[in-house]
């Protein structure tokens, strides 16, 4: 059996293909394949934020039931095999190179993307999963994951400007290509949507024979993931656990202990966020203030790809750190903005790297790493509390520096 070094050095050779919308590439491989697709019942989650979020929390929902759960998401922040998971769990190496492998041979044509949800279709179905929870990677109509037969349930999250070179250049127009996850029977959970974006998926989903319904009931009192946008979140993952039957102690317990990590996440005097749009900006300027820090104590370190709208982004955060340094994301399958650029329009210091970004908190450049303190507890006086955001891939370079994590070459796919 190949090493999943070897495994993986094939599957990134596939990046250029990008993430290819359609769904006749990835229908033909999971025929050639036996249909793995069609081997275990799923959760299918859209939507531009949050939808993450919500499929941790109905996969820790659907253990604390007592099932046996997969959860595929994307993109990673460390390691390629958190983005396929097992009780929980990133699936181990050996079974990864296996089943990843298999998806290689079985799908010559596929895209890295496409590649990496026929790999986690095979893991699912070898591991006899009561239910896997499948997160969207871009849309919903096209997406790869979209080939599953109607789900046991799906729902699509908050929608906001993100990829606009491939969905559309309004909510209404992403809000209809995340709605294509509809299909028959299947009534999908909407989250916190304006009212013309709801009607518009409503539409869509009419139209493919599926109904729609609001989260409306309370989310629990405990939400593991921080920041009151959880809530939202929270409640439609309850609505999704009431659908696969898990009983209301269930549904309590595993939106209480989910986590996910890279969101809001605290690690010492570190806070990580993998807001990279400004919807997900305004979130996390929300939370930050409900801090009441004054801006002498927070640091802000900053990076994005080229293909976000960094700019609205940097305008809301900016105003709240005094302290800010921009670096660039590394070398992922984008290209990064200049933060000489960034330091233009909101001035601040430019690193050259994450690892000097972080030093200059007085965090060493070796493998040692902080331990982690308790959420939200404030900063040690004297010490501000350094947000990183602006980009998943540098949140997950952050988060591997900190906790002395190995790391795959990142991919914003």
């Amino acid at each position: 059996m190949s090493s999943l070094s070897d495994v993986l050095s094939r599957l990134y050779a596939r990046i250029p293909l990008g993430m290819r919308l359609g769904l006749e590439p990835m229908r033909s491989a999971c025929a050639r394949a036996g249909h793995p697709e069609r081997a275990f019942p799923a959760v299918h989650v859209a939507g531009t934020n949050g939808k993450g979020s919500v499929c941790a929390m109905v996969e820790a929902i659907a253990r604390a039931d007592g099932r046996k759960t997969g959860l595929y998401t994307s993109p990673h922040l460390c390691r390629f095999a958190e983005r396929i998971r097992l009780d929980g769990d990133p699936v181990d190496d050996d079974l990864l190179s296996s089943l990843l492998g298999r998806a290689l041979d079985a799908g010559p044509d596929l895209s890295f993307f496409e590649t990496a949800t026929l790999a986690a279709f095979f893991v699912f179905q070898d591991a006899r999963v009561d239910l896997a929870v499948l997160e969207v990677g871009m849309g919903g109509r096209l997406d790869a994951t979209n080939v599953i037969p109607p789900p046991r349930a799906a729902a699509i999250t908050r929608i906001a400007l993100d990829h606009t070179d491939r969905l559309g250049t309004t909510l209404i127009d992403i809000a209809r290509e995340k709605a294509g996850i509809a299909k028959p029977g299947v009534d999908i959970v909407v989250g916190a949507v304006p009212r013309a974006v709801r009607e518009a998926i409503d539409e869509v989903a009419h139209a493919r024979g599926a109904t729609t319904s609001e989260a409306t009931e309370e989310a629990p009192v405990e939400v593991g993931p921080a920041g009151e946008h959880q809530r939202d979140n929270a409640r439609v993952a309850a609505a999704l656990g009431e659908r696969i039957g898990a009983s209301p102690a269930a549904i309590a317990s595993g939106i209480a202990t989910a986590r996910w990590p890279g969101r809001l996440e605290r690690i010492g005097e570190f806070l990580l966020d993998a807001a990279h749009n400004p919807d997900g900006a305004e979130a996390l300027a929300r939370h930050l203030r409900s801090l009441a820090l004054a801006p002498d104590r927070i640091a802000l370190v900053f990076g994005a790809l080229a293909d976000k709208d960094w700019a609205p982004m940097l305008d809301v955060l900016a105003p709240l750190a005094d302290t800010r340094i921009y670096v660039a994301p590394a070398r992922a399958s984008r290209a990064v903005v200049d933060p000489g650029i960034m330091a233009e329009r909101h001035f601040g210091r430019v690193a050259s790297s994450i690892e000097e970004a972080l030093a200059m908190f007085g965090r060493p450049r070796g493998p040692t790493p902080p331990p982690a303190g308790p959420f939200p507890a404030p900063p040690e006086r004297g010490r501000p509390l350094v947000v990183v955001a602006g980009s998943l891939v540098l949140v997950g370079q952050a988060r591997a520096r900190l906790l002395a994590l190995p790391c795959d070459p990142p991919v914003a796919l």
